[in-house]
C-alpha cells in the first residue's frame, strides 16, 4: 500500500463510520410510548412521495456522501425493496455498507471488522422498511418550487432514531413520478450525513449476491 493511499484510508475510516452512525442511529431503550394519536389528514404531497419511494423495486445511481466538515466520498448505490441497500465506494476505499433486509452492516476489510445495527430503527427505516408508517411521521418542509419535495420523516416518541430528510425532484420517467434526488441523515447526537444520487436507473436486473458480503474475519461468506 502506497503512503498517500494509507493516509487516505486513516482519514476516510472514521468519517465512513461516523456516517453509518448517522445512517442507523443506535437503538437506546426507551420508555413504553403513549398511545398513538389519531391520524391526522395527510397532506397530498407526502402522499405523492410515500406513494412514490414505495413505487421503486430497484435502484442503482452513483452516490456522493459528505460529512458536516465537508468531507467526500463517492460510489455506487444498488438498492431492491423491501429492505436491502449497497453502498459500494469508490476504489481505494477497503469498506462496505451492505442491508440484507434486518440489518445495516460496515465490514472493514482494512483491519477485518464487522459491526451491524438495526435497519428498522434507523433514518434509513423511511427508505427501506415496508412497515414503516412513513407518512405518519412525515413533515412537508416548504420549498416554493411546485416539483421539488422536501420531507422530513421523524419519530417524535423516539428522537433516538434520529431523522432524515429526503429531497424528491419531478420527474415523470421516475416510479410515482417523482425521483429521489438526495437525503441528509441525522443521528440523536447530531451527526449529520448528506447522500446526493445521480444517473439513477430504475428497475435494473441486480445480481442475488449484492446484498451478500464476504466476512474479513475468515468465517465465510454472509
Amino acid at each position: 500500500m502506497t503512503l498517500s493511499l494509507a493516509r487516505r484510508l486513516t482519514a476516510s475510516r472514521p468519517f465512513v463510520a461516523a456516517a453509518l452512525l448517522a445512517l442507523a442511529a443506535p437503538v437506546v431503550s426507551a420508555a413504553a410510548s403513549p398511545p398513538a394519536s389519531p391520524a391526522a389528514a395527510v397532506n397530498p404531497q407526502v402522499e405523492q412521495a410515500v406513494a412514490a419511494l414505495r413505487a421503486i423495486t430497484t435502484l442503482q445511481a452513483d452516490f456522493v456522501q459528505t460529512d458536516r466538515n465537508g468531507q467526500r466520498l463517492t460510489g455506487v448505490l444498488s438498492m431492491q425493496r423491501p429492505g436491502k441497500i449497497r453502498f459500494q465506494y469508490q476504489p481505494g476505499i477497503p469498506l462496505l455498507i451492505v442491508s440484507d433486509g434486518a440489518a445495516l452492516t460496515l465490514i472493514d476489510y482494512e483491519v477485518r471488522q464487522v459491526q451491524r445495527w438495526p435497519i428498522r430503527n434507523s433514518p434509513l427505516g423511511a427508505l427501506l422498511d415496508p412497515n414503516k408508517d412513513v407518512a405518519r411521521f412525515a413533515t412537508l418542509n416548504p420549498t416554493g418550487h411546485s416539483e421539488v419535495i422536501s420531507l422530513d420523516v421523524r419519530d417524535p416518541r423516539h428522537p433516538e432514531y434520529g431523522s432524515i430528510t429526503m429531497i424528491m425532484l419531478k420527474k415523470p420517467s421516475a416510479p410515482g413520478g417523482w425521483e429521489l434526488n438526495s437525503w441528509v441523515a441525522l443521528d440523536s447526537q447530531n451527526r449529520r450525513t448528506t447522500v446526493r444520487l445521480a444517473n439513477q436507473r430504475y428497475g435494473v436486473a441486480l445480481p442475488s449476491n449484492i446484498f451478500r458480503w464476504n466476512d474479513p474475519r475468515g468465517t465465510g461468506r454472509k
